[in-house]
């Protein structure tokens, strides 16, 4: 198994989460949601993931308003094709709605680990692993 090294950003990027970040950071760390473990700012090939559930191949990603905007929406959909292409989910937010619905939004997420890991473990039993 190739060793994965953490991207040089990541570390840095941890460090100076926005708020809504460390919010959402603050319902998922320790296994809180649903017995899932998540990671922040895990490196995904050139990419990094403000959250993901390796168990569930499961990124969730915040984004603010500049993702809205100019290419913004081509990035981020030629950023979740590549990460589907590696077997990722992308579930995306807007920023405020960690303030404005953050038991939606934990919700969403647990509901998104619950239907992945179920689906995988489907995928493995079908291809006999």
């Amino acid at each position: 198994m190739p060793i994965r090294r953490p991207h040089p950003n990541a570390k840095a990027l941890r460090k100076r989460m926005p708020p809504a970040e460390r919010a959402l950071w603050r319902a998922l760390r320790n296994r809180q949601l649903g017995g899932f473990r998540f990671r922040r700012q895990h490196t995904v090939g050139p990419f990094i993931a403000d959250f993901a559930c390796v168990e569930a191949r499961l990124i969730i990603e915040l984004d603010g308003d500049q993702h809205g905007r100019d290419n913004g929406p081509a990035r981020d959909a030629s950023r979740d094709a590549f990460l589907g292409s590696e077997g990722w989910r992308v579930v995306r937010f807007w920023n405020d709605e960690t303030f404005k619905n953050m038991d939606g939004v934990l919700e969403t997420i647990l509901h998104e680990a619950q239907l992945r890991v179920a689906e995988l473990k489907r995928r493995r039993e079908t291809d006999g692993r």
